[in-house]
């Protein structure tokens, strides 16, 4: 049985139960306020939870928009390959690198035919010992992308194993052909003169010094070059030389090397097979090579060459050089434009 009892600081009545079977309207007031609270409580979270994953999501998004231009920047792409089936999964950088569409279907075997043949062999060895190994490598490697652009690309790879077992490979490709054409002209300004395209003194020294069997050595002065500086200037002296570098080039293609050892002085190796008769006849032809006249503006001139031959029998680099430079200047002596053929060791 219910009641209706009125509280002095209440204004309207308060239903109370007392047999106990049916809750009251307080109670029923007060759960439902906490219910209130509770959920007001989880969706104040759920909206600090959004807020929190939006911000990361910002952050993401920036941070991939700051890798993306600093791989642009550097040249750099990362490459994933899934050993199960081969399937590829590249960065735009990648992608930019091969000349492919960003985000176009790529597939391994198509890629691989973008590496030099070198290059290839070099790549599938690595490859396949970093996955046996469960290791990684590094590989400078020289691609045709599918625009026909040459390129030298830097490429790391590192295996991941789930059980022991090797499931993918990745790792990053760089750009690297400005480097590459720097590092080659750089080796090649140290080695090579960059008038006539011959080695240089240096060169020619390291090679005399690393052959352990030389047929003989050709040192070669030019005949009349002081008067071309002279009367047609430097430029015209430089003319010079780069066609002489050509004849020689041409005249001594079948021998070991030839080279400007400075100024007008050049020299050519030969090989040991090469008996006197031979050193003769090349002398010859070289002598014969330099005679056309030379073309500059709207003239030509003319110069000669002379040669000193030493043999090697058991001369050092050192000692054949000196007998061939004593040879040379018996040419001169003897009138320019021939040859001479230093004596054989006793």
């Amino acid at each position: 049985m219910d009641e209706v009892c009125a509280h002095p600081s209440s204004r309207s009545p308060v239903l109370i139960h007392l047999d106990g079977d049916t809750p009251g309207r307080e109670e029923i007031t007060v759960e439902r306020r906490e219910d209130a609270q509770v959920i007001a409580a989880l969706q104040a979270r759920i909206e600090d939870q959004a807020r929190f994953i939006d911000a990361q999501a910002l952050s993401l998004a920036h941070s991939r928009k700051i890798f993306e231009r600093a791989s642009a920047v550097a040249r750099i792409g990362v490459w994933e390959c899934r050993l199960e089936d081969e399937v590829l999964t590249w960065t735009d950088a990648v992608y930019r690198m091969f000349d492919l569409p960003v985000g176009s279907a790529v597939d391994r075997e198509t890629t691989l035919g973008c590496y030099s043949p070198e290059s290839r062999v070099r790549l599938d060895t690595l490859r396949s010992e970093a996955i046996a190994e469960r290791g990684g490598f590094t590989l400078d490697a020289e691609i045709v992308t599918a625009l026909g652009n040459r390129r030298w690309i830097r490429l790391t790879a590192t295996v991941e194993c789930e059980g022991g077992i090797p499931v993918r490979i990745f790792g990053m490709k760089q750009d690297i052909t400005e480097e590459k054409i720097l590092a080659d002209r750089t080796r090649y300004l140290a080695e090579f003169d960059t008038l006539t395209g011959l080695p240089n003194r240096t060169s020619f020294y390291g090679r005399l010094t690393r052959m352990d069997r030389l047929g003989a050595l050709l040192l070669l002065d030019l005949d009349g070059f002081k008067q071309v500086n002279d009367l047609h200037g430097h430029m015209a002296g430089d003319a010079c030389l780069a066609e002489v570098g050509r004849r020689l080039k041409e005249t001594c293609r079948h021998t070991e090397f030839v080279a400007r050892i400075g100024g007008d002085e050049f020299g050519v190796v030969v090989g040991a097979t090469i008996g006197t008769q031979g050193l003769a006849t090349l002398a010859k032809r070289i002598i014969a090579a330099m005679v056309p006249p030379i073309a500059w503006g709207q003239g030509t001139f003319t110069i000669g060459v002379s040669i000193g031959i030493a043999t090697m029998v058991s001369h050092s680099p050192e000692d054949l050089f000196a007998e061939a430079d004593m040879a040379l200047y018996a040419a001169k002596a003897d009138g320019r434009g021939t040859f001479r053929l230093a004596p054989p060791a006793k």
